[in-house]
């Protein structure tokens, strides 16, 4: 099924772009996303920022851990603007919190982006959960997220 995702473009007239990649339960809109879209569209390197399927404006239904999926969101972004007229080169993709383990996982899997940034990733998924998902999210077997 395809889907439609929705991003905004920070166009400083620069072929190459820095594709931004927000955390759970976050957007686009994000103050992180927001602020790091300017600073880089200040030093003169244009930026695109999107919401992930089932998050913000894109289609799709949200669900909690799709690291896979979101891959292919990035991966769907990067094709798009290698396609488009004038093509694009992608410079560097950049992921805050949860997007951080996507623009990793996206790394390893298609090894065609060099320059990859980790804005405070997780590294520990089970703390911070309770907070966001509420106390009964775990149920019985709290290891089910230790893996």
């Amino acid at each position: 099924m395809v889907k439609k995702l929705v991003g905004l473009l920070h166009d400083t007239g620069s072929n190459d772009i820095v594709i931004l990649c927000h955390g759970l339960c976050s957007t686009k809109e994000d103050d992180v996303m927001v602020n790091i879209a300017k600073a880089l569209e200040k030093e003169g390197i244009s930026v695109f920022r999107f919401d992930f399927a089932g998050n913000g404006e894109s289609e799709g239904s949200f669900s909690f851990g799709n690291y896979w999926r979101e891959a292919d969101d990035l991966r769907a972004v990067i094709e798009h603007f290698r396609g488009a007229t004038p093509s694009r080169g992608v410079s560097a993709i950049l992921g805050h919190s949860k997007g951080a383990g996507v623009v990793l996982l996206y790394a390893s899997k298609y090894q065609d982006i060099s320059t990859v940034f980790n804005v405070s990733g997780r590294y520990d998924l089970n703390k911070g959960l309770e907070e966001r998902a509420g106390k009964n999210f775990y149920g019985k077997d709290r290891t089910r997220w230790i893996h």
